[in-house]
């Protein structure tokens, strides 16, 4: 097999900085941040460093990530790898990462991770050598290599930007990672745009060769491809034997439903709920999608931030203003088992205390996932709008009110322009005077986005001064 990624392409970077300058400059960075004691103000500029870097070192200070701590900390133990592998949907494309990327690069020095959406490595393949290498650093399944917990590195900080990226050397924040060079890119789900996870390629200079990212990026295309064709073959499956249909909604969510493809049908899909922007909330399951009523909608976004559960008294003073008796609760729980007994019986509610059997993974928990790892950006793509806007429900209104101040202090603290503007888009912004003078200050003098934003604060004024 002709090796993609072998290591002769020593070739300069992006933007035709050679690459051991591109090394003073960054080592250069450190010892000025050094100097500063790791602050990092919005003012401070280091010469010779890409903007991009400097935005994520500006991020990692931020996040009080530890640039001299020499490896990344264990998230998770091998019992609940494994667990955790087993039913991520990233399992699925496995095969396809391990043709195009992981069986060329056991002779190229190269290592290639798979990380799930928050930046937990799920799978390290590729030299054995350099496997080993990379232990010191605990780049190994189970660590957390997000950029909040290690700074600057190519599958955090291209999580964190949500596009694909190369960092190399005395780029990354860690000064352990020095000697290494990366190339990662997201994996977005290929039905509903959601990042599941991220494929990186790690080893020495021709990690970032300039070819490794187009090779990287094909191959994430080609896996989101066999992810949808593994879908479309599992519905196809369960329509044709209603045995295998009838096996599918009995297996609970510990326990592998088989298809005819021979995977698991919980791996394919990340089950969610939207709620974000919209008065009704859309429930999938296992690739099946249903409209919710209101209150049915308020119940499950309730009980999807609270794994653990509540009990009858707790969730009525979550969901109904002023209070109601928990019959008028019980009343409502059984009309929602119908509901979802229909969709997928596994997700049927417990009771005692009320809690869901399976991960249900609310849009407004991604948005405060991203916001917790300093990833704004993502955070607003993901934002629609606020969490059920019309809904009075006071645990409603409570996490409508966090996750929307949350997002404007982040966008306000740390948003370039373009975020600004983009954010004033959104309906609750609609009057945002502060969000419109700091999107100003931040665009170049000549930018023809400025008259419309200066129209916009003279309506503003014209309609608080009537």
């Amino acid at each position: 097999m002709r090796n993609p990624i072998h290591p002769a392409a020593l070739f300069p970077p992006a933007g035709g900085v050679p690459a051991a300058l591109r090394q003073q400059y960054a080592s250069a960075g450190h010892e000025q941040l050094d100097s500063r004691g790791l602050v990092f103000p919005a003012d401070l500029q280091l010469p010779g460093l890409s903007s991009l870097i400097q935005e994520s070192w500006r991020r990692s200070a931020q996040l009080q990530a530890n640039p001299d701590n020499p490896e990344a900390p264990l998230a998770m133990d091998i019992e609940e790898l494994e667990e955790y592998r087993r039913q991520h949907p990233l399992a699925a494309i496995m095969p396809v990462i391990h043709k195009l990327l992981v069986l060329p690069s056991h002779d190229s020095g190269m290592l290639v991770a798979v990380g799930d959406e928050v930046g937990r490595l799920l799978w390290v393949e590729g030299d054995a050598e350099m496997r080993r290498r990379a232990e010191g650093m605990m780049f190994v399944p189970g660590a957390d290599w997000s950029e909040a917990t290690v700074g600057t590195s190519a599958p955090g900080t291209a999580l964190a930007l949500g596009r694909g990226i190369q960092i190399s050397g005395a780029e990354h924040y860690k000064r352990s990672v020095h000697p290494w060079s990366c190339t990662a890119v997201p994996f977005h789900d290929p039905d509903s745009g959601a990042v599941l996870g991220v494929v990186d390629i790690t080893g020495t200079e021709s990690a970032v060769a300039p070819h490794t990212l187009s090779l990287v990026e094909a191959t994430v295309a080609a896996a989101q491809a066999h992810l949808r064709v593994e879908r479309l073959q599992l519905a196809a499956a369960k329509q044709s034997s209603p045995a295998r249909r009838r096996g599918a909604a009995t297996s609970g969510p510990g326990r592998a439903a088989t298809s005819g493809t021979g995977g698991a049908a919980g791996s394919l899909y990340r089950n969610s709920l939207q709620l974000l922007g919209r008065d009704q909330a859309l429930l999938s399951i296992d690739g099946r999608t249903v409209a919710l009523s209101a209150r049915h909608s308020e119940i499950l976004a309730l009980l999807s931030t609270h794994p653990e559960g509540l009990n009858a008294e707790e969730l009525c003073g979550l969901l109904y203003p002023g209070g109601a008796s928990t019959m008028t609760l019980r009343a409502e729980m059984v009309r929602l088992r119908k509901v979802l007994q229909q969709l997928n019986p596994a997700a049927v509610p417990e009771s005692r205390p009320y809690r869901l059997p399976l991960d249900l993974v609310p849009d407004s928990g991604q948005v405060l996932n991203c916001l917790q790892r300093g990833a704004h950006r993502i955070a607003l793509e993901i934002y629609r709008g606020a969490v059920l806007p019309r809904s009075e429900a006071p645990g409603i209104a409570e996490l409508r009110s966090r996750v929307s101040s949350l997002l404007r202090d982040a966008v306000l603290t740390d948003g370039s322009a373009e975020s600004l503007l983009r954010y004033a888009e959104l309906p609750e912004a609609r009057d945002d005077v502060e969000v419109r003078i700091a999107a100003l200050k931040l665009l170049p003098p000549r930018s023809p986005k400025r008259s419309a934003i200066v129209a916009d604060l003279e309506r503003l004024e014209t309609e608080l001064s009537a």
